[in-house]
């Protein structure tokens, strides 16, 4: 992705304060800042701004973040997938990695204005941007909500910004009922790469056809 390219802050009001929406930013930029303490959906809060860090300096890495003056509140992460991932095989294939707030700053617009900054990147047109949302992952906790009821709520906030549910036999998916895959098309994506795409969902089916088995 064209990660150079810096998109101007979005700021939005609410009752706890003054939060910017910022990126993609460095990692110099994340270490000058705080994690705040809640987020921890993934791995402890110190550590995933070390993972943060690294995501950024990947060729075609990027890091979103929510900022509530020195500290960050919340982040989206853009990569190429895992090496494992039969998605990794396709080139204009980006992984929307993980999104996270903390849960002091929930309800109040955050994700998604969050979402709507990071997929207004000219770059995210020039990919099929993908997630593969895994029930395990979600802060079903805090928020009170079962995991369809969460299912529900992070199908309709990726949405609002273009990504769609799509079927696939890939076995991480099947795991669990309640997983979801979902993607976007961008507007630069070619008809061929499309193709390799929808053969890719099914590749117990379409491995040979790709060449992929």
């Amino acid at each position: 992705m064209a990660k150079t390219v810096q998109l101007k802050p979005v700021e939005l009001n609410t009752s706890k304060g003054l939060v910017v929406f910022e990126g993609p930013v460095t990692d110099s930029y994340i270490d000058r800042l705080s994690m705040n303490e809640g987020l921890t959906n993934f791995r402890p809060p110190d550590r995933q701004k070390e993972a943060l860090k690294q995501i950024t300096n990947l060729p075609d890495g990027m890091i979103f973040i929510a900022r509530h003056e020195n500290e960050i509140i919340g982040y989206v992460t853009f990569h190429h997938p895992d090496d494992f991932s039969r998605w990794s095989k396709h080139p204009r294939v980006q992984e929307m990695g993980g999104i996270e707030v903390s849960p002091a700053w929930r309800g109040y617009g955050v994700a998604e204005n969050l979402m709507k900054l990071a997929f207004s990147h000219p770059a995210v047109e020039d990919f099929i941007v993908i997630t593969t949302e895994y029930c395990w992952h979600w802060d079903t906790r805090n928020t009170g909500l079962d995991i369809w009821a969460y299912q529900k709520m992070l199908t309709r906030l990726f949405g609002k910004v273009g990504l769609q549910k799509v079927t696939t036999d890939d076995p991480d998916i099947l795991e669990h009922p309640a997983n979801v895959f979902m993607a976007r098309i961008g507007k630069n994506v070619g008809k061929e790469d499309i193709m390799l795409f929808e053969g890719m969902r099914f590749l117990r089916k379409y491995g040979r056809v790709v060449n992929m088995a």
